[in-house]
């Protein structure tokens, strides 16, 4: 009985592994545009 049992799952494990995996869809996502750095133009900005 013990040995149907493990057959069963090898069987079903190997059935899994075999099937044609799904292709992952690669998601675009912007990324936040380069700016330019402030320029430092003094204390009061003068």
């Amino acid at each position: 009985m013990s040995k149907k049992i493990i057959l069963g799952l090898v069987l079903v494990s190997a059935f899994a592994a075999c099937q044609r995996q799904q292709p992952e869809v690669d998601v675009y996502t912007p990324t936040a545009p380069v700016t330019t750095e402030p320029v430092y133009s003094g204390k009061y900005g003068n």
